[in-house]
């Protein structure tokens, strides 16, 4: 069922953002003249490595104009629509890692085994939560693969969409108010 629900979702959205792709594409490899998309090599559900897709971003280092506006909106992620075609990724899931951030994080050892068996997702529990930190990510990817359902994806969904629209800080203030802590 996860997996229909991903192709028909990732179908939906690269119908719907199709022109607004092709815009970003044209004016990062026209106007500055740098490559439209970013490849990196990422593991996924049991430890197997895929290559994701972004929208470049950085030059040399250094977010470019465009770049800005897509990182802070999360639209840099739409080439990973092609990724969940693929089968590599899911739409809601666990951050995709690369085998460095692995390392650093000694997410390499058995207690973290529960983690690698769902597939990364474009937007997740750490994603809309904020999840930098290696517990917090730890925290929230284990609880989305205790608690993944078609219900829970929606909602996940929901507030990453709210998130792009709204960028992803006044996203998550939104989230994280005080009474929400409470």
């Amino acid at each position: 069922m996860k997996r229909l629900f991903d192709i028909l979702f990732s179908l939906i959205a690269l119908t719907i953002f199709l022109i607004p792709m092709l815009a970003i594409s044209i004016i990062l490899k026209l106007i500055e003249k740098h490559p439209i998309i970013f490849r990196q090599e990422r593991i996924g559900i049991n430890g197997k490595k895929f290559e994701i897709l972004k929208f470049q971003t950085m030059v040399n280092d250094i977010p470019s104009q465009t770049g800005k506006i897509l990182r802070r909106t999360g639209i840099d992620e739409l080439p990973q629509f092609f990724n969940v075609l693929k089968g590599d990724m899911s739409i809601v899931g666990p951050r995709a890692l690369t085998r460095y951030d692995i390392e650093r994080l000694g997410w390499n050892t058995t207690y973290y085994l529960q983690r690698w068996k769902v597939k990364p997702g474009i937007s997740g529990f750490a994603q809309i939560y904020g999840g930098q930190h290696k517990k917090t990510s730890w925290f929230w990817d284990k609880k989305y693969s205790e608690n993944a359902s078609l219900p829970v994806d929606l909602i996940v969904i929901l507030i990453s969409f709210l998130m792009n629209i709204l960028g992803k800080q006044r996203g998550r203030n939104l989230i994280w108010t005080k009474k929400s802590l409470r």
